[in-house]
């Protein structure tokens, strides 16, 4: 994002002339080339904790405090795995602020990672992705492991060129509705050997969002669920009033996080945005003969994420199918995709996420190992997969048939969480993304369809226009 601008020349310069010229501007572009901010550059009394920001940002932080920004350094989830790459970075040489950089990259930029137990963290460094560090990132030097550029201090960094505060000076930057803002932390790679172990930020540049212009804020920065939608008010209690002012509940799909640490607002909305993702078409008949082969044909259509389902940390998330046929009297004819008593998915069932391999080719949800990629099935935006099912009729079975889909998501394995907390001590919830037959009609259309294709195509018109 660095930029040098020179002078048009005026006369041909000699030999002697040209050298210097080309080596003063080779010491120009060394001395601008910046560098993503690290451990040391900063004290973590540099930043302001998040209360302050409340007295005139109210709402914002209102819809901030609970969110996984905000627990991005407390998630107890994380931590555990933390813990475990803590123990893996120190015996492989690893850098220990792998992860903490996106977690709590004040206390990264401001040495007090590592230690990974917290013990080191000042009270600013504990909440996560907060205000202050957003809105001091001057810019970045790309995408994914967090290569953020942060300029604290009295200048607070927005997407407004007309903002004015009694409190701090302001400074407009377009970076700020770009999806390349979220890219920062939202791309990861593994620190060694390269491989992608998190692709939203790709996954949505790749889609038909991105070529319709729709960013990553337009729907989770916006009070729609995945869809823009917008939000007139006031972005300070000061300020003007606008056409439209993000939200900053940050809502993705974890509403087992924000469940167990009791921030039901986020974990309401998680579920709201989940259960407007995907859409379920089946195709069966409904009725058969006695040992007549019936066939099952289910579509799932991610209608309305801009990203793969599921997305992020993608060797943890669970998305499938559970499929049930039952005959006339409700006798069960087929079954696939329920859970065992100990909350395992049905081994025949398609579970659709990434699954990572070590070096000796063996599955891994420890990111930390893995050198390939083993499978991905996952549903791109606005991309559709088709299951096929089928089985015998039972001679004693009714007609007619009746064919119930659901499609499932879970944040993690329910198998994994008990190996890290111990059995019984927290029940991942499965949410019901989609299910055939519909049970009731959504609020709200999925996606965004033609009229979205509309609002998208104006989006880019409409952030313009706020700021001016």
């Amino acid at each position: 994002m660095n930029k040098i601008t020179g002078g048009k020349a005026v006369k041909s310069p000699g030999l002697l002339s040209l050298i210097i010229t080309i080596l003063f501007a080779g010491l120009i572009i060394f001395a601008g080339a910046a560098e993503p901010s690290g451990p040391g550059d900063f004290t973590s009394n540099q930043f302001s904790k998040s209360g302050i920001c409340s007295n005139c940002h109210g709402s914002s932080f209102g819809e901030w405090a609970g969110s996984m920004h905000s627990l991005a350094d407390s998630d107890f989830f994380y931590n555990a795995m933390l813990q475990e790459y803590g123990v893996a970075a120190e015996a492989q040489g690893l850098s220990p602020e792998f992860c903490s950089r996106c977690h709590t990259p004040i206390g990264v930029v401001s040495s007090e990672i590592p230690p990974l137990d917290g013990s080191h963290l000042s009270e600013v460094s504990k909440e996560g992705v907060q205000c202050d560090f957003c809105h001091v990132v001057a810019e970045s030097e790309g995408i994914g492991n967090a290569p953020y550029i942060l300029e604290p201090g009295s200048v607070k960094w927005g997407n407004r060129e007309d903002a004015e505060s009694p409190s701090h000076e302001t400074e407009g930057h377009e970076f700020y509705d770009d999806s390349a803002y979220c890219g920062m932390c939202h791309n990861i790679y593994h620190p060694v050997n390269n491989l992608t172990l998190a692709a939203t930020y790709t996954e949505w540049e790749e889609s038909p969002y991105a070529e319709n212009g729709v960013n990553c804020q337009a729907c989770h920065m916006t009070p729609g669920i995945v869809k823009f939608e917008k939000n007139p008010g006031k972005a300070a209690s000061s300020g003007p009033k606008r056409e439209h002012v993000y939200t900053h509940h940050f809502v993705g799909a974890n509403a087992f996080v924000t469940g167990e640490m009791g921030e039901g607002r986020h974990e309401k909305r998680a579920i709201e945005y989940l259960q407007n993702a995907a859409k379920l078409e089946v195709n069966a008949s409904d009725s058969a003969e006695p040992d007549e082969n019936v066939e099952v044909e289910v579509k799932i259509t991610n209608v309305g994420a801009g990203h793969k389902i599921p997305t992020g940390v993608t060797e943890e998330r669970e998305m499938w199918l559970e499929l049930t046929v039952s005959d006339s009297e409700g006798k069960e004819l087929y079954h696939s995709g329920a859970l065992d008593s100990k909350g395992g998915i049905d081994p025949e069932a398609t579970v659709y996420h990434t699954v990572f391999a070590d070096t000796d080719g063996k599955p891994t949800v420890k990111v930390w190992e893995a050198a390939s990629i083993f499978s991905d099935n996952r549903i791109g935006p606005k991309e559709s997969v088709i299951e096929k099912h089928s089985f015998i009729m039972p001679e004693n079975a009714s007609n007619p048939i009746s064919t119930k889909a659901v499609l499932h998501y879970r944040s993690a394995s329910q198998v994994h969480i008990d190996e890290l907390f111990g059995e019984g001590t927290y029940d991942v919830p499965v949410i019901d993304m989609a299910t055939y037959p519909e049970e009731e009609e959504k609020s709200s259309t999925p996606g965004f369809g033609m009229l979205g294709a509309v609002v998208a195509l104006s989006l880019g018109s409409v952030f313009r226009r706020i700021k001016k």
